[in-house]
């Protein structure tokens, strides 16, 4: 079989790579032609796909930016972006141009996935049409499903073959095609009755998690208050052995799903009249956790005598999650900006992240930063970041994140 994927990120080319180990002939298809010319020549430019994965594929992984290269591919998955535009709501931009540019080329026969998160009804009142604008009916001429990426960045206990994989096909007959291909690469495929429903079901498990991590987040701002450590009162609700899922505080979420799908449901529930109002006001916690990070920085500086104006403030870890590099939507990126609107100087650490090119900075070396730094921020805990150390060496911590906990010492504040 011959698989085309649009779009070669953190979902597309594991994907890619899947797809090949498993004996295909992999197209993969991305408008960057940086990303394009380094995979053919066996480098990744994501973490979890390293070099010598590619190494051996290559006879069967080839990237190209010619959307003329998918004609001759029996099924072609679109994994692009889905972001926000700057009024938060969705933006489909990626989405519309991969559909018009595979609508060029769409054969009859051919299978079109969409794994990227969005919200129920993106697949039939969107994507369709664009497709059937190649004069060719779904059903009839080709096979058109949803089935949601369930890529988590750096995790290595749940894999593409072994994470379950949903599958809703507009007919009947796209479902069985869509589960016949995921089949090569998962060991467990759910057909569901429909696109909607497997585009919600996405929905439903990361508004799971934002609900739950806004809930301890808002913990975390209230123990604040009342002087109580949330660590301890997680770890011993925790200790629960029914009843209750932990989920930890910090300095808000990341990534491309969480920060991002709150908003793409309530976008689609308000075309119905609805609001869901639960959901939009953990998204809205959410997003001003960062704002209260800088407050207690505020106030940490201002209980050791010293102003946010003009002190030296180092951030240990950048990427929105621990043992990988991926910044997209990290909240430490709302801290640099907003600590840089009160006349603080920032720097960051970060053993995944050489370069925040945006923002003008590079990660610093800890050796030269730590002693200099009037506050050491923990806002990503990196596993490969001695935090003994750190607080040994530094005049004064901030621990968002709570790797700090069985360290003592009358320069650590913690969250």
């Amino acid at each position: 079989m011959k698989v085309g994927i649009i779009g070669l990120g953190y979902v597309g080319l594991p994907l890619a790579v899947a797809f090949a180990e498993a004996g295909h002939e992999v197209v993969g298809l991305d408008t960057d032609p940086r990303k394009v010319d380094s995979m053919n020549q066996g480098h990744s430019h994501i973490e979890d796909v390293p070099d010598r994965l590619l190494e051996p594929l290559s006879e069967r992984l080839r990237a190209t930016t010619s959307h003329a290269d998918l004609a001759s591919c029996h099924a072609v998955l679109i994994c692009v972006p889905t972001p926000l535009t700057s009024s938060r709501e969705p933006d489909l931009s990626y989405l519309v141009d991969a559909g018009r540019s595979l609508s060029s080329v769409l054969q009859p026969e051919q299978l079109v996935v969409l794994e990227s998160t969005t919200y129920p009804g993106t697949t039939r009142e969107h994507l369709r049409p664009i497709l059937e604008e190649s004069g060719m009916a779904v059903g009839r001429d080709f096979h058109l499903a949803f089935s949601p990426e369930r890529i988590d960045p750096g995790r290595t206990d749940f894999t593409i073959r072994t994470t379950p994989k949903l599958v809703g096909g507009i007919t009947e007959a796209c479902s069985e095609r869509a589960a016949a291909l995921y089949r090569e690469i998962c060991d467990e495929v759910i057909v569901v009755s429909t696109p909607e429903a497997a585009e919600l079901a996405k929905l439903l498990e990361n508004i799971f998690r934002s609900v739950n991590i806004a809930l301890v987040n808002e913990m975390a701002q209230l123990c604040d208050r009342l002087g109580i450590d949330i660590w301890e009162v997680v770890d011993g609700a925790a200790s629960k052995p029914f009843g209750f899922m932990r989920f930890d505080p910090g300095p808000g979420m990341g990534g491309h799903c969480l920060p991002i799908d709150p908003f793409y449901l309530a976008f689609k529930a308000r075309e119905h009249d609805f609001y869901p109002e639960f959901i939009e006001l953990a998204g809205k916690i959410n997003q001003s956790q960062p704002l209260f990070c800088v407050q207690k920085i505020e106030r940490t500086l201002n209980d050791a005598a010293k102003p946010v104006k003009d002190s030296r403030i180092l951030l240990l870890g950048v990427s929105y999650k621990a043992g990988v590099g991926d910044t997209r939507e990290s909240p430490a990126l709302k801290i640099i900006r907003l600590l840089r609107e009160r006349g603080a100087e920032v720097s960051y650490h970060d053993p995944h992240v050489d370069e925040l090119s945006e923002l003008e900075l590079r990660s610093a070396e800890l050796e030269q930063e730590l002693p200099q730094a009037d506050l050491v921020c923990v806002i990503t805990p990196h596993p490969q970041i001695d935090y003994e150390r750190v607080v040994a060496e530094s005049r004064l911590v901030l621990d968002f994140r709570g790797v700090t906990r069985g360290i003592s010492a009358e320069n650590l504040v913690r969250l």
